[in-house]
């Protein structure tokens, strides 16, 4: 039934209460409890986390076993680095569409700490110095004011692990409720590809030239939108076209039966990402 999201640095722990909260819930509970990450795929970590492309793949991967387990009765913990911010909202999506809780378990260490954890693992276990750096870099903090961030439980190196606060997060509280960009409709149209290909970029080129006369704060309005994109000062086209291709990506697994709901769903889709 529900999901909870591992996340945090490289060798922060997340694996460790993975267990711990597996434990619990088998102890407390009659319900099947599903660990997914990249152990279960068998990942080698420093070929993939070096290669972009593989990278993506194997996220599709994980995202594709998160979906094919969660369902109405069992608990999936999905124990990876998550360090994405677009791909955390992707998971709420899936959640919300599925129609089952969810929640954050965020494994807060120092880079310090966790290198120290890194070096202390066997070799062939270990993240190379550039790869942990370049991840470290990279990570986006989640944060409780975003819905796919909340609820979010930060746990410290010694703390205890907050079960019974987790355990109500997940099966005391309703699912969030589904909206147009997470209902999966039949695909109807015989062009819905290259009219979803076709008005995500007349969005990115509107918010482009929208740009040579705005400033951050400014709302946008696009074509064939009637919610407008609030610009911000970190926005750019290399990061709009990234949230574009997975927006298209998830949008294919889950057509909309009517096209003209694209834009709409699109601008939400950025919103919630650039915030």
């Amino acid at each position: 039934m529900p999901l909870v999201v591992m996340c945090g640095y490289p060798c922060s722990g997340k694996t460790r209460r993975a267990e711990e909260l597996k434990v619990c819930f088998e102890r407390n509970t009659d319900r099947k409890v599903h660990i997914l990450g990249d152990g279960a795929l068998g990942v080698e970590r420093n070929t993939v986390y070096a290669d972009s492309q593989k990278e993506k793949n194997v996220r599709a991967s994980l995202k594709a076993e998160v979906e094919r387990k969660v369902n109405r009765d069992d608990v999936v913990i999905f124990d990876s680095l998550n360090y994405i911010k677009g791909y955390r909202y992707e998971l709420f999506c899936l959640i919300k569409h599925v129609q089952t809780p969810h929640c954050l378990v965020y494994c807060l260490t120092s880079d310090e700490v966790s290198s120290t954890w890194n070096t202390c693992r066997d070799a062939a276990e270990q993240y190379s110095q550039d790869i942990f750096d370049a991840l470290v870099l990279r990570f986006e903090a989640p944060d409780s004011r975003n819905r796919w961030d909340s609820p979010l439980f930060s746990v410290l190196k010694d703390d205890t692990l907050p079960y019974e606060d987790i355990s109500d997060a997940l099966f005391k509280r309703k699912a969030p409720p589904p909206n147009q960009s997470t209902q999966s409709q039949p695909l109807s149209s015989a062009n819905f590809l290259h009219e979803l290909d076709k008005i995500t970029q007349d969005v990115l080129l509107a918010i482009f030239n929208s740009q040579k006369t705005s400033v951050a704060g400014d709302l946008v309005t696009v074509p064939g939108a009637t919610e407008k994109i609030e610009l911000t000062s970190s926005v750019n086209m290399a990061e709009l076209r990234k949230l574009r291709r997975q927006f298209i990506s998830y949008t294919k697994m889950h057509p909309t039966e009517n096209t003209g709901h694209i834009s709409n769903m699109f601008v939400q889709y950025l919103n919630k990402s650039l915030h």
